[in-house]
């Protein structure tokens, strides 16, 4: 074996979306699986393996391997976690129509098989759909697979395209026109999270008074022209070529999606992950994906390839990526507050409180409140 087919090796290996083992408490009825798959998937033998992604806070998503006639097809699970779950999140009815009805207007898109709402069959409602043949890209590159300074521009480049995309396609031909209400989008928006922070609070994380008291006086109106948003988008909701890894297959976890203000989008997803390299150590800690090397856009050069694009003036973006820290430890709140009250025992969630007061002091240091 030559040096170059063990580094391509290790590399087939390294860029592989992992799974684990399904942890205990967060089985599937794999007769109930089998039984669904029957009907939704062309060729089905009956041969299933049911594996786990360690991935993701909030939904719970499995890999199916399901044997067919003309091999084996890979499919994914999403259904609603376990415990409470705060009202209008977690709607994978949302996912799956959005997804069915983006099929030949947004291009990264999976296909989907199948989808229910009939608690008797799970005790939740939720769906399958294709997995696509790519990776998902964590808080680092693969050691050995870090990209130069251009190629990263490129990938850098290409995630904002494809959020651009997505602002730009037209919902009312997409059949999309009744998802959502974008008339006081905001407006909702801001009284909706901090509405859910008082839900979610515990004893042991404070209260950030004097943040949502500054979101509260400066919130923007709406802009003028509204879009389909998705909400979470960021690096570990995309999927990567992995060849062409500055290519993006893919775009997951729509659960958020929506129609609204798409500049509330712009700055609750990718000017709020977006971690820099002389960021403050305490977003460094944070950091959910590679945004801090060398080529990356800094959220300065995002704007304005954002805006250059949509032809869109923005002059101060700091209320939208203010409200998306906060919104973050909001998020990060709901999680840890399952946890705080045992109702997930899935041991990362254990730091997620302290993770959300970080947050909100670092949007209270950048706006002065």
């Amino acid at each position: 074996m030559t040096a170059e087919t063990i580094k391509n090796a290790v590399k087939d290996k390294i860029v592989e979306d992992k799974t684990n083992a399904v942890r205990e408490g967060e089985e599937l009825d794999q007769t109930l699986i089998r039984s669904v798959l029957n009907d939704s998937l062309e060729g089905f033998t009956g041969e299933l393996e049911v594996r786990q992604f360690p991935g993701g806070a909030s939904n719970l998503t499995y890999l199916l391997r399901a044997g067919t006639k003309t091999g084996t097809d890979e499919l994914v699970l999403r259904r609603p976690p376990f415990g409470t779950k705060p009202k209008g999140g977690h709607d994978m009815g949302r996912e799956y129509n959005i997804l069915n009805k983006l099929q030949g207007h947004f291009k990264q898109i999976p296909e989907t098989l199948f989808y229910t709402d009939d608690d008797a069959l799970m005790g939740c409602e939720f769906y399958i759909m294709r997995r696509l043949d790519g990776f998902i890209l964590r808080r680092n590159f693969p050691e050995g697979l870090e990209p130069d300074e251009s190629s990263a521009t490129r990938l850098s480049t290409n995630l904002v395209d494809t959020l651009i995309d997505l602002h730009n396609v037209d919902y009312e031909a997409a059949n999309l026109a009744d998802f959502g209400k974008p008339e006081g989008y905001v407006g909702r928006q801001v009284k909706g999270w901090v509405g859910r922070l008082e839900k979610a609070l515990t004893d042991d994380v404070p209260k950030p008074t004097k943040l949502i008291r500054w979101i509260l006086d400066n919130q923007p109106v709406d802009f003028h022209q509204p879009a389909i948003i998705h909400g979470d988008f960021k690096f570990d909701n995309v999927v990567l070529d992995k060849q062409k890894r500055e290519t993006i297959l893919g775009v997951l976890d729509w659960e958020m999606a929506t129609l609204g203000d798409p500049l509330l989008d712009l700055g609750s997803t990718l000017l709020t992950y977006t971690v820099e390299a002389d960021d403050c150590d305490e977003l460094q800690l944070i950091r959910m994906g590679p945004t801090q090397l060398p080529g990356m856009l800094s959220r300065d050069e995002i704007v304005h390839r954002y805006c250059t694009q949509r032809g869109i003036e923005l002059d101060d973006y700091r209320f939208y990526r203010v409200f998306g820290l906060f919104r973050l430890a909001v998020i990060v709140q709901q999680i840890y507050y399952r946890f705080y009250h045992k109702q997930t025992s899935n041991p990362k969630f254990a730091q997620f409180g302290v993770m959300a007061d970080l947050l909100c002091k670092v949007a209270e240091r950048e706006v002065g409140a």
